[in-house]
């Protein structure tokens, strides 16, 4: 009797045609307005009050030092200060769409040297940039650090999650508002988060069907311009297309069925298989030889009034072990429950699964498409 594993297999479930309202979503949940995203802001800067738990190195000198001259206090070139309750961060942050100076954003703040331990202290004044070298936000406060760390003098430590990293909730303030095309031009675009072009072709029926005559395609107002994107004509007005876009964003429509894939994470075993997968005839053997060698030594000594000198010899064990060799044979079509089962009856692993679907992919047998990651 083979041991039985558990393969981690997740069922995508297979959409329904009876009912358009069960799998209709709204466009909100499904696209993105183009222009309207978020942009990554990122500085350097200097954390204080740590205790003892900071660096000393040479770029962390010459910041302290330049942070100083600029409140007008000099230090000698020759004097090194001992600076083990300062550490150089890394500051990152995401700036919103649409945000306005004065408003505050969360920053992720984290040590760049050998500091252990961030807990404790505060981020001096820090400016965040964007990629295009304009200063977006400023930085500052006292940071909140999950990970701690503790060491012993014989050099053993415990380490619990991270502490060289923290965080500052509302620790930065907008100073600079990023310009937003999205009410600039004549048209809205919305772009499906996964490409299909049955999905986009339905979102674009649905806004005609809302918004225009479907029996004159001269009134309507939304194209399809690839498997992506959707273009929708809006007003110019600001106030008129924020409201056309809240009607817009909660209109729903029914996505098309995804194409046909098969997922496999190779690391975790994880295997994600969907409901449009099918095979094609083929059969199917399962099993395996294993070979076990084993190394015994032996000492062999003359007899007590014989010449000859004691030595160790070395015996091998080998041992073969022929597993039965089953198979199963996949009649045309068969649907994902036939697959999941024969899988689990032959006593496949992880492993075998995903060598028995990358050799019937390349048998041709599989209609869909294998993705390893």
């Amino acid at each position: 009797m083979n041991m039985k594993v558990v393969i981690q297999i997740v069922m995508l479930l297979a959409l329904t045609f009876a009912s358009q309202s069960s799998n209709a979503q709204r466009v909100k949940d499904l696209t993105d307005v183009a222009g309207v995203r978020s942009n990554q802001l990122v500085g350097y800067g200097l954390v204080v009050g740590l205790p003892g738990t900071g660096e000393q190195s040479p770029f962390t000198e010459q910041s302290f030092k330049t942070m100083l001259s600029n409140f007008g206090i000099t230090m000698p070139a020759s004097l090194k200060p001992k600076i083990k309750n300062v550490a150089a961060v890394a500051v990152h942050a995401e700036l919103p769409a649409f945000a306005k100076p004065g408003q505050t954003i969360d920053i992720t703040v984290s040590s760049m040297g050998s500091a252990k331990s961030l807990r404790g202290g505060t981020l001096l004044q820090t400016i965040l940039m964007g990629i295009d070298g304009n200063a977006y936000a400023v930085a500052q406060g006292s940071l909140v650090v999950s990970g701690l760390g503790a060491e012993g003098l014989d050099g053993s430590k415990v380490i619990v999650n991270t502490p060289t990293v923290g965080r500052i909730a509302n620790g930065a303030i907008v100073e600079r508002e990023v310009l937003s095309p999205f009410a600039t031009g004549d048209h809205i675009t919305f772009n499906l988060r996964n490409s299909d072009f049955s999905t986009a072709k339905n979102l674009e029926k649905a806004i005609n069907r809302e918004f225009a005559n479907p029996n004159d395609p001269s009134s309507f107002i939304a194209r399809a311009i690839d498997a992506t994107s959707v273009q929708v004509s809006a007003p110019r007005d600001a106030s008129q297309r924020v409201s056309f876009l809240a009607v817009l964003e909660n209109l729903e429509f029914e996505p098309d069925t995804p194409a046909a894939k098969v997922i496999v994470n190779s690391r975790t075993g994880t295997i994600v298989i969907g409901s449009d997968v099918r095979l094609l005839p083929a059969a199917i053997t399962h099993g395996g030889i294993t070979v076990t060698i084993n190394e015994a030594q032996d000492v062999t000594q003359p007899d007590a009034f014989a010449e000859g000198d004691t030595v160790v010899t070395t015996q091998s064990i080998v041992d073969v072990d022929k597993t039965d060799n089953r198979m199963f044979v996949f009649d045309p079509g068969i649907t994902l429950d036939t697959l999941v089962r024969a899988i689990n009856n032959v006593g496949a692993g992880p492993g075998d699964v995903m060598a028995i679907l990358e050799a019937l992919e390349q048998a041709g047998a599989l209609r869909g498409e294998l993705i390893i990651i």
